[in-house]
């Protein structure tokens, strides 16, 4: 399997700068020369239980690297996970590891949220995810930390034959952001889609990058990544899939599109298909432009003010990848968070 560079938070001869081609868009030694302090240790917020406390399931809590009950979860028929990974710190350093497995015909949810408090502290987030033969497994991140905070999370995902995974990864960024998930796909009908959105202003970078490696034949991945960036923000895409050889068959397709809604903000996109198999169906597409200007002079010709029928459009532009997400309870939560973002 191709992978990206390792990084510790403990250890700084391990912290990627732009000269590492993996991490050339999120350069992590630009802004941190030392290992953080260590966070203290904190309690679970009293009030509410994250934003997904209304759809209900079991919670699996972190509060600055520590787990608050369990830190590994096997799942087995119909089961729904609130994995919350809370940060209350200023100025300190912590990692967190999370393991969850998803049984042979299990039917998992996992609403995964980043709730960041404080300022200026950096997190480090793993997450080892195992979808089994006919498992199906939904993961919707959801990502909301302070503007001087670095982050970096990191998933790998094991999709055994006939495993189906769907992930949908939503941002509004930080001072350094990077929301990175591997996946190896063993095939034989399984099937993933991988999406995800960033909606970032002020100085806000966020950088989502995927491998998704196609180890097996008659696999299929669909991908949609969308962003919009303001002010002087800066929105990375990093996709790339990967058909080995004996991989026949596999069905892969990636997207990425954005818009830079300013004069100085920036988005750097990368997609890739790396294929070493016959027989298969592989396509990517990329584009960075700005708002239809056509679409713009409509909505005012029929009464819209400029400013709301830009809202609207860049909802309406992103709300794609959001009404991708089956699951309407979750679906629904994401729309209510952007709408209030975006």
């Amino acid at each position: 399997m191709t992978r990206t560079a390792a990084f510790t938070l403990t250890d700084p001869a391990t912290f990627p700068s732009r000269r590492v081609e993996a991490w050339k868009y999120s350069d992590v030694r630009k802004y941190l020369r030392e290992a953080p302090p260590p966070s203290p240790s904190a309690a679970v917020p009293m009030a509410g239980g994250g934003p997904f406390e209304a759809l209900g399931g079991e919670a699996m809590a972190f509060v600055n690297g520590r787990a608050i009950g369990v830190n590994t979860l096997m799942a087995c028929g119909a089961q729904t996970v609130r994995l919350r990974l809370i940060t209350k710190a200023e100025g300190t350093g912590h990692a967190t590891t999370a393991r969850i497995s998803a049984r042979a015909g299990a039917k998992l949810l996992i609403l995964e949220t980043h709730e960041g408090e404080g300022s200026a502290y950096v997190a480090h987030n793993r997450l080892e995810l195992d979808v089994a033969h006919d498992a199906e497994v939904t993961r919707i991140v959801l990502v909301d930390e302070p503007e001087d905070a670095i982050s970096i999370s990191q998933a790998k995902v094991r999709v055994e034959p006939g495993g189906r995974y769907r992930q949908t990864t939503v941002t509004n960024g930080a001072k350094l952001q990077r929301l990175e998930t591997e996946v190896t796909h063993l095939g034989w009908g399984a099937d993933v889609r991988m999406d995800g959105l960033y909606a970032l202003t002020g100085d806000r970078h966020a950088d989502l990058t995927s491998v998704v490696t196609h180890a097996g034949p008659d696999g299929q991945t669909s991908q949609l990544v969308k962003g919009v960036v303001r002010d002087t923000a800066r929105g990375v895409f990093q996709g790339k899939i990967v058909v080995e050889r004996g991989a026949d068959g596999t069905d892969a397709r990636m997207g990425h599109h954005a818009l830079i809604l300013s004069e100085r903000g920036e988005v750097d996109a990368k997609p890739e298909l790396i294929i070493y198999a016959d027989d298969v169906q592989c396509a990517h597409g990329n584009t960075v432009g700005n708002l239809d200007e056509s679409a713009l002079f409509y909505m005012q010709q029929r009464g819209l003010p400029a400013d709301e029928a830009r809202a609207l459009l860049t909802r309406a532009f992103l709300f794609e990848v959001v009404d991708r997400i089956e699951h309407e309870g979750a679906r629904e939560e994401v729309r209510s968070w952007l709408t209030a973002r975006a």
